[in-house]
């Protein structure tokens, strides 16, 4: 789930191996159809279902097949990221440094990678991730190899021909949210597994049984399969430092071995866990965090080979680095390239994740929580509360005084606020009209760190004073905004609006 993009299990790569000599597959993320070519063998969807040239099912897809998704079909198969680590990515991805420098923005080449086809080749002025069109890559489709298709992310497919996301939790979540990510952006994965024979049951059993999904939570604490996120998207996952962690120790206390297990780095975070505290250490400043990895990295580096770290893996099989930093002083090495500031020509991956990561608006402190289904109104009159990945079925409406935040959740009813605090909408489908006015805090609706919403329904921003963050939403109908002190703000990523635009948000 967080394997290397160097390599692949033994296994994985006989099949690939075996798939690249018969001829790959296809699957359509439009139609959920496949393309047959030659060599490829009937799936679960049964000998009939798959027999043919014409457009197959998704379930006849066969490991080491390549399909074309969308980000919005994928089904998580963990609910915790290391969010630091998407907020690296997203800085890069929202940047100019790799322009300026003379090459090509990292996304385009983090795209081809993924999509099995080496790195960017050229890109045309003004491209983007949803238009493959305008930019091109250095293998041609068709033309992959076994070296190409290696850092490839893969997933299984499930009951009902449902794709679950095994590896590229981080990546595809830091696509979405980039300058020009959404539910609808193309891009292809490896399959590893078929089971969409299995009942739903069974399914899950086999998923834990072959440790193909994570069941812990940002506190290595237990979780149910119902408690996993249900789609891609920062605000869907719960934050776990200890993952963005290991992230920056990488290649300074282990080293991403051949044949890398599942859950690599979710596993040396457990370790790491229970060897130091990250809530010791200020992770919004350079030298703190810096610190942290040093420390964090050379406990890693000091195990035994034959030390148990998570699970029965040893520091062997998960790749201890043999010295620290690569045996270089702190002032070289990979230690070194971390260090670097923002202000540097090439700057470090740290300073990069801190500074997308101050831009990232904290949502209030709940004083109150609501889960799961809540049928008829919602009146909050004070306080802060948080509707978490919950179901609402009523009119909500926010008084004076008082605080929304809303992620990862739905609403069927319209959404009213007049002189909140604040209002939080992250990750959500709203179905109604949202009318928030002369909120004196700030008005999140997409944003850095806030996933964007879908809205049908007028969508009305009035008299808003605290700051109004309006980002890569879909809305179906009109958007009107008035008298905001700042007009809201995109961030540089425009909304889909299917409906006329007004007022403040005519260029929304």
């Amino acid at each position: 789930m967080n394997r290397a993009s160097t390599g692949l299990p033994r296994r994985g790569a006989r099949l690939l191996a075996g798939v690249l000599a018969a001829g790959t597959v296809v699957v359509g993320a439009s139609t959920g159809a496949v393309a047959a070519s030659p060599g490829s063998a009937g799936g679960a969807g049964g000998a009939g279902a798959c027999a043919g040239s014409g457009p197959l099912p998704r379930a006849c897809a066969q490991p080491g097949d390549l399909i074309d998704v969308t980000l919005g079909e994928l089904h998580p198969t963990q609910a915790v990221l290391g969010f630091d680590q998407v907020f690296y990515k997203l800085g890069r991805y929202g940047g100019d440094r790799d322009e300026a420098a003379g090459g090509f923005n990292k996304r385009f080449d983090d795209w081809c990678e993924t999509n099995g086809q080496g790195e960017a080749a050229s890109v045309s002025p003004g491209a983007r991730l949803d238009d493959p069109a305008s930019f091109t890559c250095t293998v041609p489709l068709g033309q992959e190899t076994e070296k190409s298709v290696a850092p490839m992310k893969t997933a299984v497919i499930g009951p009902g021909g449902k794709l679950y996301l095994t590896d590229g939790h981080h990546t595809l979540t830091s696509f979405l949210e980039g300058p020009d990510g959404s539910a609808r952006l193309p891009i292809r994965l490896r399959v590893t597994d078929n089971f969409s024979s299995l009942s739903t049951t069974a399914f899950w059993q086999r998923m834990t049984a072959e440790k193909k999904v994570w069941l812990r939570d940002e506190n290595n604490k237990p979780l149910a399969v119902d408690q996993l996120p249900d789609r891609l998207g920062v605000t869907n996952f719960r934050d776990d430092p200890y993952r963005s962690l290991v992230y920056f120790t990488r290649d300074i206390g282990y080293e991403v071995p051949d044949g890398a297990t599942e859950f690599l780095e979710f596993s040396w975070g457990s370790w790491l866990r229970g060897e130091h505290d990250t809530a010791a250490y200020d992770l919004t400043s350079p030298g703190p965090y810096l610190d942290l990895v040093k420390s964090a990295s050379k406990s890693m580096a000091a195990l035994a080979p034959d030390a148990v770290v998570d699970d029965g893996r040893t520091a062997a099989q998960l790749g201890r680095i043999a010295e620290w930093n690569g045996g270089k002083k702190e002032t070289g090495g990979e230690f070194a390239k971390l260090s670097k500031p923002l202000t540097d020509a090439k700057p470090g991956k740290l300073a990069e994740a801190l500074d997308y990561k101050s831009r990232v608006l904290r949502a209030p402190a709940c004083t109150t929580k609501i889960t799961g289904v809540r049928n008829g109104p919602l009146t909050v009159t004070s306080g802060v509360t948080c509707v978490d990945r919950a179901a609402l079925r009523g009119p909500v409406t926010v008084r004076a005084g008082a605080a929304l935040v809303l992620t990862g959740s739905t609403l069927q009813g319209p959404l009213q606020s007049d002189r909140a605090a604040a209002v939080h909408v992250c990750g959500s489908g709203v179905t109604g009209p949202l009318a928030i006015s002369r909120t004196t805090g700030p008005v999140r609706l997409g944003g850095p760190g806030c996933t964007a919403n879908a809205v049908t329904g007028a969508v009305v921003l009035t008299g808003n004073t605290g700051g109004v963050l309006l980002a890569a939403n879909k809305v179906t109908g009109p958007v009107a905004c008035s008298g905001n002190l700042p007009a809201p703000d995109t961030t540089g990523r425009a909304n889909e609006v299917h409906g006329p635009r007004t007022g403040q948000c005519a260029g929304v």
